[in-house]
């Protein structure tokens, strides 16, 4: 049984080690991350979810705010969702994605974007049967392993579904 939490201080050694399992540069252009620098010192613990199986962390979603201007502040981006190697296909990914679309919709938000590297097709594949949309392209925006890749900035708009959004 996978339960979908708020993070907690005593999560911080599962966050670490799931997040350098979770990098590589096909899933991230930015440097591969620092694991002497704390997990929850780079995000808000109030914005991480996890997901936890018994003791063990087996994924996460990291939520902020998408610019720090009042007049966006109905705007709230997916700045991160990683689900353990050994446990992808199990779904955990879409119940994280679910519970940051929960969180944010309770919280009043009109819109979750994201951004996500065209190379990722599966993460794409998520994110477009929860009802996301890309609404954007920075065209071969990363030299990633000697090829250019495409950043594709994605959204819902949390205004169309009452209840929760599509999925196939």
């Amino acid at each position: 049984m996978v339960e979908i939490r708020g993070a907690q201080e005593g999560d911080e050694a599962g966050l670490r080690e799931l997040d350098a399992a979770t990098w590589s540069s096909r899933v991230s252009p930015a440097p591969s991350p620092d694991p002497d620098r704390p997990f929850l010192e780079r995000f808000d613990a109030g914005g991480v979810l996890v997901a936890v199986a018994g003791e063990e962390l087996v994924g996460y979603g990291i939520l902020a705010p998408w610019l720090p201007l009042q007049s966006a502040a109905h705007v709230v981006e997916l700045r991160g969702l990683a689900v353990a190697p050994g446990r992808q296909g199990e779904g955990i990914g879409a119940r994280l994605l679910e519970a940051a679309i929960s969180r944010v919709r309770t919280a009043g938000a009109r819109r979750l974007v994201l951004r996500v590297l065209a190379s990722n097709p599966g993460a794409r594949r998520l994110y477009e049967r929860h009802g996301f949309e890309v609404e954007g392209t920075f065209r071969e925006a990363f030299l990633l392993e000697d090829a250019y890749v495409d950043d594709l900035m994605m959204a819902l708009d949390l205004s169309r579904w009452s209840t929760s959004p599509p999925r196939s």
